[in-house]
């Protein structure tokens, strides 16, 4: 049996069904930075912005597909931190709130995290297995309308799945509050300071800022990972787990950032890309990956 591998494409399409934004978003929890869920106000988790983010507009793929694997577990990790639910401990991550946030996939590595017990090495819970994770905010993102699932073969035998991604609104903000920090020196809001050191540590500054005439700003982008206390954790724990130094301790300095010095992310120097993600994965792929990542 062959094998099917998944390709997003992003051009301007929009599917008769597809959900609209509002609609998408009373669906779809968005959390309050003081750590209430609440229905109505437009605003994606930072794992789907992040996924966003690495989309190729131009040749439908994923730029650096396996480290952003390991940047969208980091994420929800940022998104659980910036609801209330955990908090840094030292380079542990240690749940202060159990209760749910209403977002299905951000409670199930909620719950993890409380069955767990003690506080979790960032880069343990990271670096473990992430079956269907991305698939899963795919998933999300097409019944948004943000994204169009559409068959095909490639060599006109293996199947293949191209999810063209609609040019929206949205799309454009994402990108946007990345250009005006790097551009203004001014602090980004935590939310934006996390996506940006995501952005690095996947080592997506080249996609973003190809170039050149990119330096400058990929060394901006670099530089916004210290805005954040644990976007700067969980993007050097992504980092570590990339240069195979998971086993390492970190020092206690992971929860402040003092005394830490930026690293490049290892995918950086290899400019990789995907057509577009993973292959299709099982029904039972998140339970796999749930008691993974819990280890």
């Amino acid at each position: 049996m062959y094998k099917t591998r998944t390709t997003y494409l992003p051009v301007p399409y929009r599917t008769p069904h597809a959900l609209s934004t509002d609609e998408c978003e009373r669906g779809h929890p968005v959390i309050h930075p003081r750590g209430e869920a609440w229905m109505g106000r437009s605003r994606r988790t930072i794992p789907e912005e992040l996924l966003l983010l690495a989309l190729d507009p131009a040749t439908g793929t994923t730029a650096q597909p396996q480290s952003l694997d390991l940047g969208l577990a980091g994420a929800q990790l940022v998104e659980l931190a910036l609801a209330g639910r955990i908090a840094p401990d030292g380079d542990r991550i240690a749940v202060v709130m159990a209760r749910p946030t209403g977002d299905p996939t951000l409670d199930s590595a909620l719950e993890l995290l409380r069955r767990r017990g003690s506080p979790v090495r960032a880069v343990h819970w990271i670096g473990g297995p992430r079956l269907g994770l991305r698939q899963t905010y795919l998933t999300h993102l097409e019944r948004c309308g943000m994204v169009h699932a559409v068959a095909g073969q490639m060599c006109g035998v293996l199947p293949t799945t191209r999810y063209q991604a609609t040019e929206t609104a949205i799309s454009r903000e994402i990108r946007a509050r990345l250009d005006n920090a790097i551009r203004t020196g001014v602090p980004p809001d935590p939310r934006t300071a996390a996506l940006a050191a995501l952005a690095h540590a996947v080592g997506l500054g080249k996609h973003l800022y190809p170039g050149n005439e990119g330096r400058s700003s990929r060394s901006r982008l670099r530089d916004l990972i210290r805005h954040d206390p644990m976007g700067g954790l969980v993007a050097h724990a992504v980092m570590d787990v990339q240069n195979g130094v998971a086993a390492q301790p970190r020092r206690s300095q992971a929860a402040n950032g003092g005394g830490r010095t930026v690293r490049q992310p290892a995918s950086a120097s290899r400019g990789t890309a995907d057509p577009a993600g993973a292959p299709d994965q099982s029904r039972h792929g998140h339970s796999r990956m749930a008691r993974a990542g819990a280890r």
